[in-house]
């Protein structure tokens, strides 16, 4: 048996090896309708990238095209002359402008001054976050609220998807009108949907005002000890110059509300609180255009011996760029703090990719690195300062609605340029050969989201 055993499987072995492999399945061919399906949806997708392409074109700051030239720096009456009527808000002297620098300073002003209110309070601000801050000021509007002051407070849609309904509520109970800015109901639908207030003000009285880069959120907390805490500049007012900024408060309010905001309560009769020569001025696509595009490239055109810029989100469109690198031609210095941490990776991506040709024709980089930089600042010729909402970007040169404050003072751009210092000591150098070797991913990911600038 066992050996018929072998005689079986030796048998087997050879059939195995002289029959043919078997017959593999044909493979599936496509028909003709997946084939054109297949490039239908290439076609679509295709599409949809060059209609994104199309809308962030159409959608970039572009009714200034030509570089400006003037003959004269930011100390010469021609400049406040020229930039008053420009922007619709002339300066005006007699301001007194006090520097408070991160929320433990600014936090604790704002509340004072509401607290004391006597007649109003208006508030306009992007981002509103539930928290210990938010609890802070509910509790500070409505305890004025309750006592009979008129308290209105504008909200961006998108900035408060943190803030909570409760903490609305509460605020609504005790009298405070809140309202989103441009669409209050879902059903109110903004033919640009893309379009937000980024505004930051906050009038008392309509005598002092507020305004910078901060927002009512807990990260603002503290005193950019940490990466958690950011880093960010206010300025407190009194003066002329607060009737312009409750001006560009009630334009967004009656847009709103329908309601004009008038009387005493709000534009009371203002003298002289300091020395200061300012404006405040309002910028957005259906009021001032590229009002805030406007006043960067005339204060860069006037530059004749420094421009220091600090900003959270620097992002040059090409004619910035060109005006930044004719002012380092003519011998002007110019130093740009960035953050070193930044809260959007995809944005700093795409502010990276603008910083060759301004590195390569003698610009300085400094990444700011202990916290979250979130400073709109800028100073030229340690005489002009322009400090408020805005971004150096397209978003807030062209889609949203800003605010900003310029002040024409050597003794107030000293003060700034202390804190520039300040700030810039706690810096890297960022040197053209550290851009330079940046990885090739790091390169192809900034050109990549760079394509997207206009909506950064």
């Amino acid at each position: 048996m066992p050996h018929l055993a072998g005689k079986i499987s030796r048998l087997r072995r050879r059939r195995a090896a002289t029959s043919p492999p078997p017959a593999r399945a044909p493979r599936r061919q496509r028909t003709p309708l997946q084939h054109d399906l297949a490039w239908h949806w290439t076609f679509v997708v295709l599409g949809l990238l060059l209609a994104i392409a199309g809308y962030c074109w159409y959608v970039s700051a572009r009714i200034i095209r030509e570089p400006i030239n003037v003959e004269f720096g930011p100390s010469d009456p021609k400049f406040a002359a020229a930039l008053g009527p420009l922007l619709g808000a002339e300066f005006t002297g007699g301001n007194r402008i006090d520097i408070l620098q991160n929320g433990d300073e600014f936090f604790p002003s704002m509340l004072d001054a509401i607290r004391h209110a006597e007649h109003s309070v208006t508030l306009e601000t992007y981002i509103w976050s539930s928290g210990r801050i938010s609890d802070e000021f509910i509790d500070a509007l409505t305890e004025r609220a309750r006592h009979g002051v008129a308290v209105d407070v504008l909200l961006d849609g998108m900035g408060t998807l943190k803030f909570k309904r409760e903490d609305r509520e509460r605020l609504v109970r005790a009298g405070v009108q809140v309202l989103k800015y441009g669409r209050e109901h879902w059903y109110e639908i903004k033919p640009n949907i893309n379009h937000r207030t980024h505004r930051k003000l906050l009038i008392v009285d309509g005598r002092i005002g507020f305004t910078g880069g901060m927002c009512i959120d807990d990260r603002w907390a503290g005193h950019a000890q940490s990466p958690k805490v950011w880093r960010e500049t206010e300025v407190r007012v009194e003066g002329p110059v607060v009737r312009e900024m409750q001006g560009v408060f009630a334009t967004n309010w009656l847009q709103t509300s329908g309601r004009i905001l008038v009387g005493e309560a709000y534009f009371p009769a203002l003298h002289r609180a300091g020395v200061e020569i300012a404006q405040c001025f309002r910028s957005g696509p259906g009021e001032g255009a590229e009002s805030a595009r406007t006043s960067y490239l005339l204060a860069i055109a006037s530059a004749r011996r420094s421009i220091d810029i600090t900003h959270a989100y620097f992002v040059p469109d090409d004619l910035a760029t060109q005006m930044l690198v004719a002012a380092l031609h003519r011998g002007v210095r110019v130093r740009v703090i960035v953050p070193a941490i930044n809260d959007s990776r995809f944005g700093r991506a795409a502010s990276r990719s603008r910083w060759g040709p301004l590195l390569a024709a003698g610009a300085e980089f400094h990444l700011y690195e202990p916290a979250m930089l979130h400073c709109k600042t800028m100073v030229v010729d340690d005489t002009f300062v322009s400090v408020g909402s805005v971004n150096f970007d397209n978003r807030s040169f062209s889609i949203n609605d800003e605010d900003a404050l310029n002040a024409i003072d050597p003794s107030l751009a000293r003060e700034f340029e202390h804190d520039f210092a300040r700030d810039l000591a706690q810096s890297r150098r960022l040197t053209q050969h550290d851009y330079d070797q940046r990885p090739a991913y790091t390169k192809a990911a900034d050109w990549f989201c760079g394509l997207f600038r206009s909506q950064l």
